[in-house]
């Protein structure tokens, strides 16, 4: 098929009018249509509007914007959709109006008119199911808020023809987006692939590892990650994302890498949905602050400590930070850098005293925060004097209890692997996979390629570790990183 001139959009709300001004704007004739004629018309005001705030911020030129504008046209009726080379249906998450919708559309479109839906949830399949021509039936899945949100996820369901799957690649580039292909599945691939950070997180929390703000400023600091799984969480709302959880680990068949925990239904209950209800896993009444994540201790800082074992990484790290490693004397505190171990099970394997054991996270960014647990019974004198040490004005400390892999290890580490269990399953090409979480969640690396900065085989370390110490199959690596971590491949390689 050729280039679309002229798309329907059917859904005059948020979604549906992001998707018409990316249309128009990348010169796209463009027909709205909603149910409600003054939803539409009110919709085609509002896209204008934005369009002409764009000139005003010099983003946009003038005759352009007006070029895109004189594209919209307001369609009455279903019927006006009929000139449609293709139909972008954005409206409620209800199967039964979709379908109703879609078999109206099929009345009114031509034969070779493409239908697509923007179902976040909703398998294709099922919407299609109530149609005569399923091959040229496919979702659209674009991102809030369109505009900004360059990524657009073409989902194929089974009986998809490659024409429609290819005219709507090409499409999503018409609109200036960037497409991904993916399989028909729940939550797709990015709802499926962003439940790893925010279940793991909430994991951490669930086992009193850390809290929320703790959670979140080490991924942050650590891991360069823009926000953290609890503030993510809040922004995009615990109404929204706890059934999408729950929707997505029941279409996997309750897969344990991306259950959810009581604390997330708790929120969800008591109608505490974040920063839309005013309250969340944060409070965001006016005035509210934030507990800090930084360690204060009024301990004087440790002049020297001791190696639980020899670690060049750490001995430079704690030579930097100005510490003289010393010969262990049975007084001072004795450093770790455990990779997916506790700080138990480091004291267990290296012989080292538990109560002055005081393990570091060397795997992320220690420049602006670094990360440290200690063993049940601890001497927590030691403990902080090691945390006033390494204290500076541009590097806080986060102290947390006890546990396999720390918090960002953990995290990572579930961020990898549930990425390769999607390439492994052939839900979307690794490369794919990458881009999609980039841009739709906005993740400083994709799962393959976080697992490559970390490194393949420490990801298969920490997950062996993990699974070992806690008997769960949540952390079970898959075959397709265990398989390129022991042949020394790239987590990206072809199977």
């Amino acid at each position: 098929m050729s280039a679309v001139t002229v798309l329907g959009v059917v859904g005059a709300g948020a979604m549906g009018q992001g998707i018409a001004q990316v249309a128009m704007a990348g010169g796209i004739r463009t027909l709205l249509y909603d149910v409600s004629s003054e939803a539409a018309e009110t919709a085609a005001a509002s896209i204008a509007g934005r369009l002409r705030r764009l000139v005003e911020k010099n983003k946009m030129e003038s005759a352009e914007a007006e070029a895109a504008i004189a594209r919209l046209t307001v369609a009455t009726t279903l019927e006006d959709l009929a000139p449609c080379e293709a139909v972008v249906e954005a409206i409620v998450e209800n199967i039964d109006v979709k379908r109703r919708v879609f078999r109206d559309l099929e009345a009114v479109v031509s034969p070779d008119c493409l239908l697509a839906s923007n179902t976040s949830s909703i398998p294709i399949a099922s919407i299609a199911s109530a149609c005569e021509h399923r091959g040229r039936i496919a979702g659209l899945h674009f991102f809030n808020p369109v505009p900004l949100m360059r990524l657009v996820e073409v989902i194929r369901p089974v009986e998809a023809t490659d024409a429609t799957i290819v005219t709507l690649i090409d499409l999503g580039r018409q609109m200036g987006r960037t497409p991904v292909e993916v399989k028909d599945s729940p939550g797709f691939l990015v709802n499926m692939g962003g439940r790893a950070m925010t279940t793991e997180g909430i994991r951490i929390l669930h086992e009193s590892v850390a809290t929320p703000e703790q959670v979140d400023a080490v991924m942050r600091d650590c891991y360069g990650f823009r926000m953290g799984p609890f503030e993510l969480m809040d922004l995009t709302g615990i109404d929204v994302n706890y059934p999408v959880s729950v929707f997505v680990w029941e279409g996997y068949g309750n897969d344990p890498r991306i259950t959810t925990y009581p604390e997330h239904r708790a929120l969800l209950d008591a109608g505490l949905y974040g920063r839309k209800s005013g309250r969340g896993w944060f409070d965001y009444a006016e005035g509210a602050q934030k507990p800090s994540p930084d360690f204060t201790t009024d301990a004087a800082p440790a002049k020297t400590v001791a190696l639980a074992e020899p670690n060049p990484v750490l001995e430079s790290f704690v030579a930097a930070a100005g510490l003289t490693v010393v010969p262990d004397d049975g007084t001072v505190a004795l450093l770790a850098a455990p990779v997916g171990l506790d700080a138990t099970s480091t004291a267990l394997r290296t012989g080292a005293d538990s109560r002055r054991l005081v393990c570091l996270d060397l795997i992320g960014r220690t420049d602006r925060r670094v990360v440290m647990m200690t063993a049940p019974g601890a001497d927590h004198a030691l403990r902080d004097a090691v945390a006033a040490a390494l204290t500076s004005e541009t590097r806080a400390v986060t102290v947390i209890k006890d546990s396999p892999g720390f918090i960002g290890q953990r995290v990572t580490a579930a961020i990898c692997n549930l990425g390769c269990s999607i390439a492994e399953t052939g839900l979307a090409a690794p490369e794919d996979i990458d881009m999609a979480l980039e841009l739709g969640l906005n993740y400083p690396a994709g799962p393959m390629r976080l697992g490559e900065q970390v490194g393949a085989g420490t990801m298969l370390t920490i997950l062996t570790a993990l699974q070992s110490l806690t008997g769960e199959d949540r952390y079970r690596p898959t075959m397709w990183l265990s398989r390129r971590a022991r042949l020394g491949l790239p987590l990206k390689t072809a199977a």
